[in-house]
Parts: structure tokens; C-alpha cells; sequence
């Protein structure tokens, strides 16, 4: 019989929307509620998306009232844990924004929960659902053994609001989607990091906008980063400009067009500089995004297994960090 997912949505702010007209998409889900602190908010959804089920100011109240199986959490970070925490003690599924928690003590005792109660927690990642890092994933197992991956995000954004009083916006709003890049395309996971964070002048952020890290990897390579949020001018892409180093040749991607690589034509070759053979990516025309990020967490509920985004992966990127942050603070390596 097919599985029928009864869905509580959790935060109805501009974010949610995306999420809702997903949902509307599917015809195995249903949405049986909104929940929001604010009901001005939740009404105003429930009246762009025309859905007709109650809204709630409390999940608990929601969840008790329907029999829901499912919770997307599109709330702030720092409700993520009282959300999802409700949710999987109800037995519900849930699907959730980035980070996937405002600190890592509580994002370890979500995930121990996730397990505890055998129910899937995802995090959305969308950026892992790119048809060119995609290629470039794939174009980096013919550079060779990796040794070294950089990566440089160069961006003003004039936010406005919470961010611009935030102490460390860069690592804690944006980072963690280069980050989790990073072991997306190495395979590899963080071991340790030294970070070094300051905000430069001109900046109109109250904290740290920029932020050098480098990470030790787990497969022996090294992951440098260099971003910043108050960048005026020649800005890279949002998903930053990579370049990869492995032992027979290189592969680079700016973050808005086609991969390419480098590599050794004859690794015999007795000279000063080799010749190389350049390799272009095949990029395929896959779903991105946001959407395609949930229809493979969907996708994985209904065939019992584990989504790439599952908690139990996704804390290792949001624990690459909360550890940049540390070793900022200390002023020291910190191991992971």
C-alpha cells in the first residue's frame, strides 16, 4: 500500500513557501497543519497557497490534533531543537532547514534522538543538488589522489537586520554550505581546523565578516577557505570558486559555469613543465535545488533508507563550524 504522508508544516515565514509548494506537488501528501507563533503569519500562507487546514501557535497542539507522521521545521535555528525534539517523540519524520541546530550540544542530542526513535531527520542542503558541483564530483576522480581543495567566496550582501548584528554572520549563516561542499566533493570529513576570523575595514557587520580556515581532512588532504560578506566588487558566485589538486592534475569550477580539469597527458614525460590534457565536465540536467533536495528525502522515507542530508552525515558539516568558531576564539588548532 502506498505511504500517505500527513504533513505539520513548522514556520510560516518567507522560507516555508518553497517547502509548501513542493508539498502541493505530491499526491501521497497531504498538509493537515500550519504552525506558527504568530497567527497573522500563518493565516497569511494558509491564503497565498489556498490550503484549508487549521493552524496552530504550539507543534504539540498540532500534532495531537492530527495524525501526522511528517514535520517540516522551516522555523530559526535556535527552535530547531524544541521542534524536532517534539516531533520524533510524537514518531513523526522530519525534514528541516539548515543549520541543523544553534549550537552543537544540541544538534548531538537531536540526532541521539533521531536514533533513539528510529524516525528520519534530514536537513536541507540545497546546494548539494547543483548540476555542476554534481559534475565536478564527478570530474575530480580523474585529477588523481586528492591532496588539496580551496575554496573562495567573495560576496557583499546588505542584509539588513540580525545578520549585520550577528558576532560571527559569515561562519554562522553562510559557511556551513561551503563546508558541507567540501566533504560532498573530497568524500572526506574534517579532523581539525585552525580559523581566523575578523571583520575588515569598510565592513557594515557589527561581528567577524570574514573568516580563513583551514581544515585537516580525514583522507590526509587540506581544505582552505577564504570568505567574506563584505567583499564590494568582483564578487564570486554564491557557491563560491573551488579548485581541487590531486596527483595527476587539477580540476576547477567558479560556481557558474562548467567544471574543467587539467590533467598529466604522460605521466612519463621527463620535463620542466608537462603537457596536459584538458577534460570538460558533462553536466547533467538533473532537478536542483531546493525541490530536489526533497524529493530525494521523500524518496528515501518511502524505500527505508538513509537521504544523503540525514542528521547522522549532516552534523559533521555543521560541527566543521561550530569548531572554525572555536578555534577563533582560542586563537588555536582545534580538533574535531
Amino acid at each position: 500500500m502506498q505511504k500517505k504522508f500527513n504533513l505539520v508544516l513548522v514556520g510560516c515565514g518567507n522560507m516555508a513557501h518553497t517547502w509548501v509548494e513542493y508539498a502541493k506537488t505530491r499526491d501521497d501528501t497531504d498538509i493537515v497543519a500550519v504552525v506558527d507563533i504568530q497567527p497573522s503569519t500563518a493565516t497569511a500562507l494558509l491564503e497565498r497557497h489556498g490550503l484549508t487546514c487549521p493552524a496552530f501557535t504550539n507543534l504539540s497542539q498540532a500534532l495531537n490534533a492530527t495524525n501526522a507522521n511528517l514535520v517540516f521545521d522551516v522555523t530559526i535555528p535556535e527552535a530547531h531543537e524544541e521542534v524536532v525534539l517534539t516531533a520524533l517523540k510524537f514518531g513523526c519524520d522530519v525534514f528541516g532547514e539548515k543549520p541543523l541546530a544553534a549550537s552543537l550540544a544540541a544538534a548531538q542530542g537531536m540526532v541521539k534522538t533521531a536514533i533513539k526513535t528510529g524516525r528520519t531527520f534530514a536537513i536541507m542542503q540545497n546546494r548539494r543538488y547543483n548540476n555542476q558541483i554534481r559534475a565536478y564530483q564527478d570530474l575530480i576522480k580523474v585529477i588523481g589522489e586528492v591532496g588539496f581543495l580551496s575554496a573562495n567566496f567573495f560576496i557583499a550582501p546588505h542584509f539588513g537586520g540580525f545578520r549585520e548584528a550577528m558576532q560571527s554572520p559569515l561562519l554562522l549563516d553562510m559557511a556551513i554550505h561551503t563546508f558541507d561542499a567540501a566533504r560532498f566533493l573530497s568524500g572526506a570529513d574534517a579532523v581539525s581546523v585552525y580559523c581566523h576570523e575578523f571583520n575588515p575595514k569598510g565592513s557594515w557587520y557589527a561581528g567577524h565578516a570574514n573568516a580563513i580556515c583551514i581544515f585537516e581532512m580525514s583522507d590526509g588532504s587540506v581544505f582552505s577557505y577564504n570568505g567574506s560578506w563584505a567583499a564590494e566588487g568582483a564578487f564570486t558566485a554564491w557557491e563560491a570558486e573551488w579548485r581541487v589538486l590531486g596527483s595527476r592534475g587539477t580540476a576547477i569550477w567558479n560556481g557558474k559555469d562548467a567544471p574543467f580539469a587539467e590533467i598529466v597527458k604522460t605521466p612519463e614525460q621527463q620535463s620542466f613543465i608537462r603537457d596536459f590534457t584538458k577534460i570538460e565536465a558533462v553536466v547533467p540536467n538533473l532537478p536542483e535545488g531546493h525541490h530536489a533536495c526533497l524529493e530525494e528525502m521523500f524518496a528515501a522515507v518511502l524505500n527505508n533508507q538513509a537521504p544523503q542530508t540525514i542528521c547522522t552525515d549532516n552534523i559533521k558539516s555543521l560541527g566543521m563550524v561550530f569548531a572554525a568558531l572555536e578555534s577563533s576564539r582560542l586563537g588555536q588548532k582545534v580538533m574535531l
